[in-house]
């Protein structure tokens, strides 16, 4: 049974990884940016929530809604004001040192406000659990791994079924003919990296309530969503969908049958012989096939 509860356990794990990667895995795949402040934007949504859950009793999971809309337009400022400017001025290149350079700004900003101590949110329900036989499982978890697959089919109905989402595929296939095509590449170039900002944030009021956060634990979010890239495939949610769960459970055995601080260990080498083996993730990249 220990097993199973190991097994139930990184499922869960890997629907709120799943969630929290979605966001870099579409900016990655449609603009080939490596988005470096990726687990910047998870943390403040995280802190987001906390504000609006102390100031004025909104449920986190409630808060993911406008919190992601909020920095949808952060996002989409971001991108617009800063990242493309450097990127037309130098190269795609410099987006790194852009995305670094502000994750670390923002970094020290959240500490000089919040401080660097480590914070939770703790709704009435956050120490109920369910049991089924002698399985066990935390409600808050579980509302976790629906509010992630719910935001998970969001996203992939967006990209799949809406005139957006074939802009999106558009232009992350064929720019150019995108663009000769009527379609405003810059703005749906701010558009996407505005969804992605959303879809991390989003993931950060999820997050603070599942585990605890500090301004020092984005770059732990950053890392967790380059491997689910890497795992599952770029710019799909059922990339991300497969490459969380893989890291949930991976991050689940191996901290339970080897030991946790094993598990940034397994993990990277989980990644690099997945780069050896299938360099493009196991669904491939979604945006790949007009390339």
């Amino acid at each position: 049974m220990l097993i199973l509860q190991t097994a139930l356990n990184g499922l869960v794990l890997g629907g709120v990884y799943s969630l929290a990667a979605v966001g870099f895995s579409l900016i990655f795949g449609a603009l080939g940016i490596v988005n470096l402040t990726h687990g910047i934007f998870v943390i403040c949504g995280a802190y987001a929530a906390m504000v609006l859950f102390h100031a004025f009793g909104i449920d986190p999971f409630l808060a993911t809604l406008p919190v992601a809309i909020a920095f949808f337009f952060i996002g989409y400022v971001y991108q617009r004001g800063l990242i493309q400017v450097a990127i037309s001025r130098a190269s795609l290149v410099a987006s790194l040192l852009v995305t670094f350079g502000v994750a670390l700004i923002m970094r020290n900003l959240l500490q000089l406000v919040f401080s660097p101590d480590v914070r939770t949110i703790t709704p009435f329900y956050s120490f109920s659990s369910l049991t089924l036989g002698t399985l066990r499982i935390d409600i808050v978890r579980l509302i976790a791994v629906g509010v992630s697959l719910f935001f998970l089919l969001m996203m992939a109905l967006v990209l799949s079924k809406t005139a957006f989402g074939r802009r999106i595929r558009a232009t992350a296939q064929q720019p150019l003919a995108a663009r000769l095509s009527g379609v405003n590449v810059p703005h749906v170039l701010g558009q996407t990296f505005g969804l992605g900002a959303a879809f991390a944030a989003a993931s950060g009021a999820v997050l603070g309530i599942v585990q605890p956060f500090s301004p020092s634990s984005e770059d732990f979010w950053t890392l967790n969503a380059f491997i689910v890239v890497v795992l599952g495939g770029v710019g799909s949610p059922s990339g991300a969908l497969l490459g969380g769960i893989l890291l949930g459970l991976i991050s689940s055995f191996t901290a339970q049958f080897i030991g946790p601080s094993y598990t940034n260990g397994v993990m990277f080498l989980v990644l690099v012989i997945m780069l050896l083996i299938r360099p493009q993730g196991l669904l491939g990249s979604a945006f790949g096939e007009s390339r």
